[in-house]
């Protein structure tokens, strides 16, 4: 275990200032500091081995430290090319973490590092979209062995753990950290809500309010960047397929309709479906010139990129993050970050304090499938409420705020069926 691994980063150079990153980060992540306080003493990871695939940034960054200060060998790869932050790697690498990621390396590199970090052979994991566990249970099944469970972090890698789930091939326990109170009710709405908003406005520099903005999925996330937008000026349109997730759209307050028709009137779209192709080519014919399309869902593969660029005459890169593709009839159609996350790849992801909870909730989920592997088999777990409630409870006291407890009455009253 202290055998020497080495990185593979983009520059060793840049490690002071991504300490300053890590830095201003820990100072608003109280929760997950009180979490660390508890790992130093109790060392739940000593002596094993914890592979992290995640947006590689600052906030990330202090959860692979404190799953350190745990005991771990932590050996951490990026999630995605545009969101690794070079600066960050550097620190980690310097703090005695193993990295195998860089900003942007082709398709082919960036998969090589991934399978770098399974290489190293860890005892749990820790994963985002799914990209560990698929490469384990594919090409390199010979490297499963090892893996006693782990915890995924995305609606995309659920999705994709119970799809191995059902056909019988999972190989170890995983928490769907995802489905976890602390995480979807605030991770999703309130930080996707504000980071889409935070990468949007950066990259376009363009004014919101009095525009269209249609938001395509109306999950948690979707909820999220609607409200924002509601709350920057913008109209907002939802499109679903989700009967029950229209109506509450609709009773929200904002007009639903089928993409076809959203499609004309959007000056911005915002896809958080986890599909594929939900912006494509019959879109792409009757959409503004002028519109923007960004995705705020795990893969690229919301928005069809091969559609659009098979529609376009011309395509060029109009500002950092800005890809212009115009159409045969002179319509400008502009993309962000390549399709790619875009409060990722082109911001810095959620608010400090909103990934304290979340990755709370993964060094607690973490620590508990290390403990219980052997009875939860090789399923998709739930994380427990009294981790989900304990992180709640840590959140508030950092807050200064308390709440009320039940009344030895009230509890018998709410147990029995008899009392009125």
């Amino acid at each position: 275990m202290n055998t020497k691994i080495e990185s593979i980063i983009a520059d060793p150079g840049l490690a002071a200032e991504g300490k300053l990153k890590i830095d201003w980060v820990q100072a608003h992540m109280p929760v997950l500091n009180r979490i660390r306080e508890q790992f130093e003493k109790e060392q739940p990871f000593k002596g094993l081995r914890v592979a992290i695939s995640l947006h590689l940034e600052a906030k990330t960054a202090y959860l692979g430290k404190v799953i350190q200060a745990g005991g771990a060998d932590v050996v951490m790869t990026g999630s995605n090319p545009l969101s690794t932050q070079d600066d960050v790697c550097a620190a980690l690498v310097d703090s005695g973490i193993t990295v195998f990621a860089k900003y942007n390396p082709s398709p082919e590199e960036y998969k090589s590092l991934n399978v770098k970090a399974l290489e190293t052979k860890p005892d749990l994991i820790i994963d985002d979209g799914g990209d560990l566990v698929t490469i384990l249970h594919s090409e390199r099944q010979d490297l499963l062995a090892q893996v006693r469970g782990g915890a995924e972090e995305t609606t995309t890698g659920i999705l994709r753990l119970k799809s191995l789930e059902r056909e019988g091939q999972l190989k170890f326990p995983m928490v769907a950290v995802n489905d976890a109170f602390c995480k979807y009710l605030f991770d999703n709405r309130y930080g996707t809500g504000q980071s889409v908003w935070d990468g949007i406005n950066r990259t376009t520099n363009l004014v919101v309010a009095g525009k269209t903005v249609v938001v395509v999925g109306y999950g948690w996330c979707g909820k999220g960047v609607a409200m924002r937008a509601k709350g920057l000026g913008a109209k907002v349109i939802v499109t679903e397929i989700d009967a029950i997730k229209a109506v509450e759209a609709y009773m929200d307050g904002f007009e639903v309709m089928p993409m076809i028709e959203a499609a004309k009137h959007g000056d911005y779209f915002v896809t958080v479906t986890g599909n594929r192709d939900v912006i494509r080519g019959e879109h792409y014919k009757v959409m503004k010139d002028g519109a923007i399309l960004s995705n705020a869902g795990h893969f690229d593969v919301e928005v069809n990129k091969p559609e659009l660029e098979e529609l376009a005459v011309s395509k060029r890169t109009v500002r950092r993050n800005i890809e212009e593709f115009q159409l045969q009839d002179g319509r400008k159609i502009y993309l962000l970050a390549e399709g790619r996350l875009v409060n990722l790849a082109a911001g810095d992801g959620h608010p400090a304090e909103i990934m304290d909870m979340t990755f709370a909730l993964q060094a607690m989920s973490l620590k508990y499938v290390n403990d219980h592997y052997k009875e939860i088999g090789n399923k998709v777990v739930n994380v427990p409420y009294e981790l989900d409630e304990q992180v709640a409870r840590y959140k508030l006291e950092s807050l200064g705020t308390s709440i009320d407890s039940l009344t030895a009455e009230q509890k018998s009253y709410l147990d029995s069926w008899a009392e009125h």
